[in-house]
């Protein structure tokens, strides 16, 4: 069988619409075998469900307001702006962690993250062995106490040997700013 195998996520606090804090999403599984498809719903039914607000938020998150609706428009205009804003910052953080020298960063897609590769010197690589830590951990904790910006280490992500890099969001509206300390910083 040729046929993809697909299982999409989505979640009330990740979504163009996210509402962070919020507890709520659910799964969707294409072309997946019917007894693996049985087990993993009996695995999410054995777990607790989300609480009311979190059930409410994804109910709102798929239906949203229909045609004719009072709130239709202005619900529309909000999520076209949210998407086209977070579509703007993608861009600028990926453009400009991409275009810091030692630093490697594909664009976005699909995700709020930028991933970007950063050339570490051997002076930092051999400090952060000295004292127990993976060189981009060493990088996150120095770019947090410097600039006060928490990034994650793509050392959790199981990275391939030598490849140091972290994780960012283009979440906030400060990215500008973000991308300009993280370039000050590394600089």
């Amino acid at each position: 069988n040729d046929a993809i195998q697909l299982c999409s996520f989505h979640s009330v606090s990740k979504g163009v619409m996210g509402e962070c804090g919020q507890r709520g999403g659910y799964v969707e599984m294409v072309g997946i075998d019917s007894e693996v498809n049985d087990c993993l719903y009996k695995l999410a039914a054995s777990k607790l469900c989300s609480n009311a607000p979190g059930q409410a938020m994804v109910s709102l998150m798929c239906r949203g307001p229909s045609p004719g609706d009072a709130s239709y428009e202005s619900h529309t205009m909000e999520k076209k702006a949210v998407f086209e804003g977070l579509k703007e910052r993608a861009l600028l953080v990926s453009n400009g962690l991409d275009s810091i020298p030692g630093f490697s960063c594909q664009p976005a897609t699909g995700a709020m993250y930028c991933f970007p590769s950063v050339q570490m010197p051997p002076g930092a690589i051999k400090a952060s062995n000295e004292l127990g830590f993976s060189p981009d951990t060493l990088y996150a904790l120095d770019l947090l106490q410097t600039t006060g910006i928490c990034v994650v280490p793509a050392s959790g992500f199981g990275q391939e040997e030598g490849r140091f890099g972290f994780r960012t969001t283009f979440l906030s509206p400060e990215s500008k700013y973000v991308v300009d300390s993280i370039r000050n910083h590394y600089e």
